[in-house]
């Protein structure tokens, strides 16, 4: 793993055909402020061969060459126009290049099928818009593609689905190297969702619920705010006056997951952050998540998060990278 500096250098890649909205959407994340003092930050800077197109209309000025992805800590791909096209074979030798350096990779949207090209995502589990899935499937047979998740976490190798979902990803790589705390402070600069996991479907029937009109708008506000208590998938249903049954149908149609699995996650998202922002006991971080004991929190965090609580704290106190 790199030591990471002050600097941490964020290359987006970019060549003719290139989708301007993904390419915006990394470069706004990436380009702002940290929101809270870090050990280190980002440093975007748009890497491409020659003035380019992006969606054939913009034109773009690119900052460096393609060579500067191969010292760069974190190369991005955006979206690709053309998917039934190969992509520029320069484009797909630097990618490569900056992966067998040591950098993390991550494509949005139909950038995957320029990771695909690059031979990134031979043998891994990748996601790409689900309207282009098939045909990265068809055109990569060894990649394991995905359809149907925001977007997929292999370590140095990562992918997002279309559109909003590469913010999320891009959230989530906030969120690898600075914690929840800081990912959640952006989110909110930006006016989106603090957090989605990968997993959850890439389409949703009501992804952003009106508090008055659907049956769950006030039910995940006021969850939220009382994860300290004990709260069951019952409890959820009695106050939104529905059965368990309906309950976890609206919950499904909105959140691509079970309302166990989302109480289960908001738990863990609020044990992370006090982690990073407080100095409280594990025994304090349990009760204030509704976990109940220490060894319970133990046990789900280390479950989910892959560290024990107590590690995840240092990693995140002495400011370097995790995973």
């Amino acid at each position: 793993m790199r030591t990471i500096p002050d600097v941490s250098t964020v290359a987006i890649a970019v060549a003719d055909g290139i989708l301007h909205f993904e390419l915006a959407l990394a470069y706004e994340l990436f380009s702002g402020a940290p929101p809270m003092p870090v050990s280190h930050w980002y440093e975007p800077v748009i890497c491409g061969a020659a003035p380019v197109r992006a969606d054939g209309r913009f034109l773009l000025e690119p900052d460096c060459g393609l060579d500067r992805l191969t010292s760069a800590d974190t190369v991005i791909v955006p979206g690709w126009a053309e998917v039934d096209v190969d992509p520029p074979a320069d484009l797909v030798a630097a990618v490569r290049a900056a992966y067998d350096a040591g950098a993390r990779v991550a494509s949005l949207c139909t950038g995957a099928f320029v990771l695909a090209a690059a031979g990134l995502l031979d043998g891994r589990r990748a996601t790409t818009h689900w309207a282009h899935a098939e045909a990265l499937a068809a055109r990569h047979p060894e990649v394991e593609v995905d359809a149907d998740v925001l977007y997929v976490d292999e370590g140095s190798v990562l992918t997002s689905a279309g559109k909003a979902a590469a913010l999320d990803l891009c959230l989530h790589l906030v969120r690898r190297d600075h914690g929840s705390a800081v990912a959640n402070a952006i989110a909110r600069r930006l006016v989106v969702a603090p957090h989605r996991p990968g997993g959850q479907a890439q389409f949703v029937a009501t992804p952003v619920p009106e508090p008055d009109g659907h049956p769950l708008g006030e039910l995940l506000g006021w969850t939220v705010e009382h994860l300290d208590q004990p709260l069951t998938v019952e409890d959820l249903a009695r106050r939104a006056n529905l059965s368990s049954r309906h309950l976890g149908r609206h919950f499904k149609s909105m959140t691509g997951t079970t309302p166990l699995q989302w109480l289960h996650t908001q738990r863990i998202r609020r044990a992370q952050e006090l982690l990073e922002t407080t100095d409280d006991s594990v025994d304090a971080i349990a009760a204030a998540t509704g976990m109940g004991t220490a060894a319970t929190l133990r046990r789900h965090f280390n479950r989910t998060v892959g560290v024990p609580p107590d590690a995840y704290r240092r990693t995140f106190r002495t400011g370097r990278i995790a995973g």
